[in-house]
């Protein structure tokens, strides 16, 4: 099996990286997450042993690295009030006419948020949904149905 050169990685990917760094990190850490991201690519990358879905492994890679900018986050930031600390961090999305779209996206459970992102922003199947949430594709997709049914309702909900 014959690797194709990084950089070739990088033109065809870029933008899927950026753009789930930012829906996850949001626009403050976006940009540090997207290169934090293909920094880690870079080094993991001779030790690829496939081909078959370099993308997958990319926004895995984009995934953790964003979920790690937001403990780090949290282990920086001082709270005046204790029970703040309880409080999941809140994810910025681009910005975009959407009628509220992001600020319910932003709403969902945690596990429901990232698994919509990565199935929708990240253009993942549920099998990488599954690999980058450490869960099974059954799981993957009974977190992206049930963040759906909660949008539908919460869409119907505004009208």
């Amino acid at each position: 099996m014959s690797l194709p050169p990084f950089q070739t990685l990088v033109d065809a990917h870029w933008r899927d990286v950026a753009r789930l760094a930012y829906a996850l990190a949001g626009p403050n850490l976006g940009d540090d997450v997207a290169q934090q991201a293909w920094t880690q690519a870079l080094a993991a990358y001779p030790r690829v042993t496939s081909t078959r879905n370099l993308k997958g492994w990319l926004l895995t890679i984009t995934h953790r690295c964003a979920m790690d900018a937001h403990r780090a986050a949290r282990r920086t930031v001082l709270h005046d009030d204790p029970a703040s600390l309880s409080e999941a961090p809140v994810v910025s999305a681009p910005v975009a006419p959407d009628d509220g779209l992001w600020a319910r996206v932003d709403a969902l459970p945690p596990r429901q948020r990232e698994a919509v992102v990565l199935k929708y922003v990240g253009d993942l199947d549920h099998r990488a949904v599954a690999t980058a949430l450490g869960t099974s594709p059954a799981m993957s997709r009974r977190l992206v149905s049930d963040a759906l049914a909660t949008l539908r309702l919460d869409a119907e909900e505004l009208r």
